[in-house]
């Protein structure tokens, strides 16, 4: 296979499901900040797919050196420190993938997400969900899941919260939370746990959260 086969081997590759219900968020055209964007996998996806403005920011060097690979306008950077550099409303979106639990200060970073971006896009794992819950109570121990694969010495959480926490943080910063996606089993829960996704089933029954905000 030649490197251009490679290459469209890889692009074509399926979006993990969680960064596809994302990417549906998203107006076609809009200018997009992909902050902690990994390997670049949701920005190529939107940029191919939903023809964004894309650009993106991420902490690790060698995720950027990939990023760059893939032909993406990918910065290194840091989302506790950096965000603060962007002119305000200089994005229609600013996405925050399963990384808001690895910041070190959370609040700031959704702040300056709805600065500098008219909606802001924050998925995270809930800890509140019920198999989290017996481990604690059962084995006394930091449990090891699929949405916290990493034991307790080696995540790079180190702001764990759960769905209410989240919609009470979004309250004080007086963000309006203007859709939101409860997922099991990396699928959006429709019906009685889907429209009381503030409520006690959600924040039990959730394994992940998806947010989009806006500033009141």
């Amino acid at each position: 296979m030649s490197p251009l086969d490679t290459s469209t081997a890889r692009s074509a590759a399926p979006l993990r499901s969680d960064l596809a219900l994302i990417a549906r968020m998203v107006d076609r055209g809009a200018r997009v900040l992909d902050i902690g964007c990994s390997d670049g996998a949701l920005l190529d996806h939107l940029i191919r797919e939903r023809e964004v403005v894309g650009r993106g920011i991420e902490l690790s060097q060698r995720n950027v050196n990939a990023c760059v690979a893939r032909g993406l306008s990918v910065i290194q950077g840091d989302a506790d420190t950096d965000l603060v550099e962007y002119p305000a409303r200089a994005f229609d979106y600013a996405i925050l993938s399963l990384t808001l639990q690895a910041t070190r200060d959370p609040r700031q970073v959704l702040e300056q997400m709805v600065r500098i971006a008219r909606h802001a896009i924050v998925s995270f794992p809930n800890f509140g969900h019920w198999q989290v819950r017996l481990h604690l109570t059962l084995k006394g121990r930091m449990p090891v899941t699929d949405s916290l694969p990493e034991a307790w010495y080696e995540t790079p959480n180190i702001h764990f919260c759960t769905i209410r926490d989240f919609t009470e943080l979004c309250q004080a910063c007086g963000l309006e939370i203007a859709e939101t996606l409860v997922l099991r089993n990396d699928r959006p829960q429709t019906g009685l746990l889907g429209s009381i996704w503030g409520g006690p089933l959600a924040n039990l029954l959730g394994e992940k959260a998806i947010f989009r905000l806006k500033k009141d």
